[in-house]
């Protein structure tokens, strides 16, 4: 709730329940509401309660309780002691008393009947926010019902995503009658003249013979043209009544407040037409961008927006030369998208590579004389390699790993053929990090982890396993402790979630697909698979002892893929629409879609 207006933070406890959006249509409502009701004012001296020293001096009193500075007025300087007596102007100690704040209560009796459906209950959710906030700030309990609630429920105690959901259920068409309002009276012993209690519905209210000696708060809707307004009137008994007229929120918030008013707006989807509809995708080696691969053969690096109200920027953009086959695509740190193609004869590195200390320039690398050396132009219908970059000693060398899984080095200075077989490549601590299975009959058996660092590259064994790997969002507390959260097929159907202390074997149900590893979004924090279930569209997460499903895609996902950057799942689905999803926060990032009939 850090995007509150200052008037408003008062309630940003109560308001944090609901998304930023939402909390910002219902706040002036809550603001004007608690202006009309007003404090709960603390119980006064004459309450009593146990004496309890001192707080503070008053203008009266007993003389006993005198301050000993006005005695010393009457010894040295009597008439001044009388004139100060006569004037008021003596001083007391003021006694102080425990109250008994825990007896107070404030309780609210909502009326959920056809005079309250539809947009009056918005007026309700905000009385809610105000009547809670008001209790705790006079130290008071708080309790409230839904009138015609006759299943025996105890009252709520508190506003909660729980408690409004069932308030939200308990539309009604019975009108209140006596009986509810006696039940609930009865029920809350309110007694004949409860302290703080509220019956909040239309103003029919007050013609019930047991609302007497309960306040009111009157919703009406007001009826006129063009007129999109709530009428409310505050009845504190013994006290003059106060009214406001608040305008109703836009119309989609209102089906939110009224429908779901704890689920997060959906991102506005973007518009594909059919040379820019995704043929593929991938997540930059840093993880926190996306890699399309277009229809038309072009190349995007889009951001990847924090939230689904985050502005999303525009992509990075790149079309390939005439003649040109892309070779692969990626996302550097230090320099933006990094593209690689090939004509007949030369690679190419598109995207201002540093060459030498201080100079940028376009590289042409031939492949006559690096037969074997440089990674070629996937196939047709296949997706293009990875590409990042690694800085040493002020020259750049671009690091790929094409689509038949060879990792290389590309460099003028001396490409090379670093592994056969390559899993996974990303970026970890700011270095690229692979995993590799080594070629039949190499010394090295298992699989291995490769880093690249220091004009060097260093391998660690990781273990037996078939060589499938996936990197996963490496904040995880406990992961490996030089690639963070790393799973390693052990051979068809079982995985390990490689740790620091120990390995953590997960079972894959057949008929699910492993597209990625992240953790719970619980407390435990536990590692867990990220699968794609039989049917094609149900993703869930998978632990040792847990599971738990995450999304659903609108269609059957033909490519997805989890971020090793940030806790991401991202899907393409038959139709063309590509969806990125939040697995902390359960709700779509970004969204793209085809153009109707494109």
């Amino acid at each position: 709730m850090s995007q509150l207006p200052a008037p408003l933070r008062p309630w940003a406890l109560q308001l944090s329940l609901f998304p930023e959006e939402l909390a910002l249509s219902l706040g002036p409502y809550v603001a004007r509401l608690a202006a009309a009701i007003g404090a709960l004012r603390p119980r006064g001296e004459t309450e009593g309660g146990e004496p309890q020293g001192y707080d503070g001096l008053t203008r009266r009193g007993p003389y006993e309780r005198l301050l000993l500075t006005e005695w010393l007025y009457a010894l040295e300087s009597p008439d001044e002691f009388i004139r100060r007596a006569a004037f008021g102007e003596h001083a007391f100690l003021k006694p102080a008393f425990k109250q008994p704040q825990g007896s107070r209560r404030t309780v609210a009796l909502l009326d959920a009947g056809p005079d309250q459906l539809g947009s009056p209950r918005i007026a309700h959710l905000a009385t809610l926010v105000v009547l809670q906030r008001r209790a705790e700030a006079a130290g008071a309990e708080f309790a409230w019902c839904v009138l015609q609630d006759s299943s025996g429920r105890v009252p709520f105690n508190a506003v909660t995503p729980a408690s409004i959901q069932t308030w939200l259920a308990a539309r009604t068409a019975a009108p209140v009658t006596d009986a509810h309002v006696a039940r609930w009276r009865e029920a809350l012993e309110l007694g004949s003249a409860p302290e703080d209690a509220w019956l909040v519905g239309s103003s029919r209210l007050g013609r019930l013979s047991e609302a007497s000696k309960l306040s009111r708060i009157e919703v009406e809707e007001v009826v006129a043209p063009s007129v999109r307004r709530l009428s409310v009137a505050v009845r504190r008994i013994a006290r003059a009544p106060t009214s406001v007229e608040l305008e109703l929120p836009p119309a989609d918030d209102c089906v939110r407040l009224l429908r779901d008013p704890f689920s997060t707006r959906a991102p506005k989807p973007v518009r594909l037409s059919s040379a820019g509809r995704f043929r593929s995708f991938f997540f930059s080696a840093d993880g926190t961008r996306l890699i399309f691969i277009r229809q038309d053969g072009g190349v995007a690096a889009q951001p990847i927006p924090h939230s689904a109200r985050a502005t999303t920027p525009k992509p990075r953009r790149f079309q390939p030369p005439d003649g040109h086959r892309l070779v692969a695509a990626g996302w550097r740190r230090n320099g933006g998208l990094l593209v690689l193609t090939r004509d007949d004869k030369v690679l190419w590195v598109h995207g201002g590579v540093k060459s030498a200390p201080g100079g940028y320039r376009p590289r042409g690398i031939p492949y006559l004389g690096y037969e074997g050396l440089l990674p070629d132009a996937p196939p047709a219908n296949h997706a293009p390699g990875l590409a990042t970059s690694i800085v040493e000693g002020g020259r750049e060398r671009i690091v790929v790993r094409d689509s038949e899984g060879r990792l290389f080095i590309v460099s003028q200075q001396g490409p090379a053929l670093l592994s056969s077989q390559t899993s996974a490549l990303a970026e970890v601590n700011r270095k690229p990090v692979f995993v590799m299975t080594p070629q039949p009959g190499s010394s090295m058996d298992g699989v291995w982890l490769g880093i690249l660092e220091d004009h060097q590259q260093r391998h660690l064994p990781l273990g037996p396993g078939d060589g499938d790997a996936f990197l996963g969002h490496h904040a995880a507390m406990g992961g490996h402790p030089e690639a963070g959260l790393l799973a390693l097929r052990h051979k068809p159907g079982t995985w390990q979630v490689l740790l620091a202390k120990g390995n953590l074997p997960i079972y894959v149900p057949v008929g699910s697909r492993v597209v990625g590893v992240a953790t719970f979004n619980t407390e435990s924090r536990a590692p867990a698979l990220v699968l794609l279930g039989q049917d094609r569209r149900t993703f869930s997460l998978v632990g040792i002892s847990e599971s738990q499903v995450v999304a659903r895609a609108s269609d059957d996902v033909v490519h997805s893929a989890v971020s090793h950057g940030l806790p991401v799942l991202t899907w393409l689905t038959v139709k063309g629409e590509l969806l990125v999803w939040s697995l902390t926060q359960g709700m779509a990032l970004y969204r793209a879609a085809p153009e109707v009939g494109s």
